[in-house]
Order: structure tokens, then sequence, then C-alpha cells
């Protein structure tokens, strides 16, 4: 049976459900809440192998599997050129999440299908690439400004640098969401070895724009009686990661990358306060989630942070500025107390998923072809349910 529905086309993610970053948990926010209101939704997922695309239906969403033979950036360019021309046959609205190849977007722009582009943080401006990827990121940031029919920034001074390319008019300020934790268990902090209240999380790539280095020194500067908690991946063979664990006191807990969400929830939800070293971005997806867990913040001083977190924060700039902001932030109980509801405040007054997801809505219904329908030979065949 025809009729008219609206259909979304979500591109530049590994896919759903969520198992690698922001936008992969954003794309299935989005998803499960537009199907919910009767959308169409179609989720391009990337996948390690060989063989042909997989069609398939995950809660009420639809999935296309796109194998590509490796991991790594050559094959992601590789799934999203394949991701990109299967949209582009199918005429649906589409929203890119990222620009990092947005110049495939041209295909779009050709075949007139409405395209919106979230374009995510100064990408080209990272310290971590290297001048030939920087050459491709800045030149993909022209290209998604031109490109895409509206552009989503997720942050005021990602707006700001936006404007400098295209009229204000195209870019709509929508920020990153995240879910409100009012109890976590305390099982996975125990099994830890941890102590509910007395320790810090620093949950973040080990990447020296983010501080990493510069907090695990001003933690170790001295006997804290606390436990520095540290998530994520540290490679013997990469010289900032062993720096890292060179300056590191017995009181710093490497526990590797966790990736399930009820451990990561216990450890916000469970720590004395979120230390969140991130010194470019937008609105980074950690620092909301700290804060919808109630924590209290301890960050980098930049403009992106303090926009994030306003006053439910203490800032610092380097390694002695950050032992003497967790002193006088764990000296005073009250001052803590204090952060966490000034950070729960602004967390829900502008980071509620609810509140985010319908944004994402208005703004996407205003971009919906005209008439957009899915005749029965446009249903896909072959189309499997995955619990």
């Amino acid at each position: 049976m025809s009729g008219l529905v609206r259909t979304l086309r979500i591109l530049g993610t590994r896919g759903i459900p969520a198992a690698h970053g922001g936008f992969e948990t954003f794309a299935e926010h989005l998803a499960l809440y537009l199907v919910a209101q009767g959308w169409r939704v179609v989720v391009y997922c990337q996948e390690e192998g060989a063989g042909t695309k997989v069609e398939d239906v995950w809660h009420g969403v639809e999935r296309v599997r796109i194998p590509v033979a490796k991991s790594g950036s050559r094959c992601t360019m590789i799934f999203d050129w394949k991701a990109t021309a299967h949209a582009s046959r199918r005429g649906d609205l589409c929203l890119t999440l990222g620009y990092n190849t947005a110049i495939f977007c041209s295909l779009l722009r050709l075949k007139g299908v409405p395209n919106l582009i979230n374009m995510d943080g100064i990408e080209w401006s990272r310290v971590k690439w290297g001048k030939l990827a920087k050459i491709w990121f800045w030149l993909n940031d022209w290209a998604g400004c031109w490109l895409g029919n509206h552009l989503v920034a997720d942050h005021p001074q990602i707006k700001t640098h936006l404007e400098s390319r295209v009229a204000a008019d195209k870019i709509t300020t929508i920020p990153y969401g995240a879910d409100s934790v009012t109890s976590a268990p305390l099982a996975p902090v125990l099994a830890l070895g941890l102590e509910s209240g007395r320790f810090l999380t620093v949950i973040a790539r080990a990447e020296p724009e983010n501080s990493i280095l510069e907090v695990v020194q001003g933690f170790s500067a001295r006997p804290r009686g606390y436990q520095l908690v540290v998530l994520g991946n540290y490679q013997q063979d990469n010289p900032y990661h062993q720096s890292v664990l060179a300056a590191a006191s017995n009181e710093v807990r490497f526990v590797g990358a966790i990736y399930d969400k009820t451990v990561v929830q216990a450890l916000r939800f469970h720590s004395a306060a979120y230390v969140h070293g991130h010194q470019v971005g937008g609105t980074n997806p950690s620092l909301v989630e700290a804060m919808g867990a109630g924590n209290a913040v301890i960050a980098h001083d930049n403009r992106f942070n303090r926009w994030v977190a306003g006053d439910g924060a203490v800032y610092f700039n380097g390694a002695t500025d950050f032992g003497h902001a967790m002193d006088a932030l764990v000296a005073d109980p009250a001052k803590l107390a204090d952060l966490r509801r000034h950070g729960q405040r602004r967390f829900q007054d502008a980071f509620t998923w609810p509140d985010v997801l319908k944004q994402y809505q208005h703004l996407l219904e205003r971009y919906l072809p005209m008439g957009d329908t899915i005749p029965d030979s446009d249903i896909e065949e072959n189309v499997t349910a995955v619990p």
C-alpha cells in the first residue's frame, strides 16, 4: 500500500546500534525517535568483510550494511562513497553526520537530493593530523559548506566558524544530547577496586589536544588520597601514550577502553568529579554525558567548554593549574555540590535528548521533498528483522 511517509537517510557514521562514538549514539537516538514519530529511517552501516550489501530492519530502523575489506580511514572513505552513491539513487532527504568526505556530497547535489550536514568540529585544526590530512579536512570543510542544503552546528562557536564560509541563515545550532543518569549500580565500580566518591574519571582519546598528559602530571605531583581513573587504549608504540604512562603516580588507574554503557555510567555517577581536558571541538558528547550524570566537572579553560558547562565546572590551564583546581574542589564538599547543581541545571536546559531530537525533527521537516512517498515498488526486497 502506498502512502505519504517522511523518509530520512542517515550517512556518515559506522552505523547502529551504537558501538563506536558520539555520532553513532546520536544516529541511534534520532533514528529510533523519528521511527516512533512515523518516519521511515534508513541508516548506512559500515562492516568489515567482503561481499555485497545486506539490508535488514533493527527496531523499526532500516539498515543498509555495506562491507569494506578492512578498517581504517581509506576503507571508511570507500564506505562513505558507496553509501552516498546508494542514497543518491533514492532521492530521499539525507542527513550527513560529519564533513570528512563532504566532497562526495556533490553527487547528492548534482542529483537534486536534499542533504543536511552536521559539520562536527574544526577537524583540520587538530594536532594529531599530518599535513596532508589537514589539507583534506580543510578542503572538505569548505566542500560541506558549499554542498549541503543546510548546515547544523553543535556549538555557537562552530556556527561562528561556519559563518566565515556561508551566510548565517544557512546554519542552525543544535547541540549534542545525553541521557539523564539519576542512579547507577555500585558493583561495576567495586569490581574495578574503586570507592564511590573517592576517584575522578577521565574519558577521552589519548591525544595531546585532550590534555591527558597535563592532567596526569598535575594529579601525580603529590599524593592525593583519591584515584584518577583514565579510560582509553594506551599503546606501547605510541610516544605520547608512553609519556602519559610514565608521568602517572600509583594513584592513577588505566582501566582500558570500556564500551559497556552500564559500567561507564556507573563510573561517572560515582565519581567525585569528571575531568574534561578537550581543548578543541564543539559540544563534546563526553562532557554532556558527564553533566547528565550529575558530575562536578574540572574542564580545560576554552570557549567550547565554557559554553557547554557554564557554572557547572571549574577550569584549568596546564598541569599545575589542574592540581590547584583539584585541590580546591575536593577540599570543599559544598563547592562540589554546587557544581553538580549548576551542571544538572545547564544539562536540563539545553542537552536532553527529547529537546535535541525535537529540534532536529523540526529542521528536517523543512527540507523534506514535496510529496515524499514510498511506492510499493521501491520497498526493498528480502529485508529481515533484527532483534
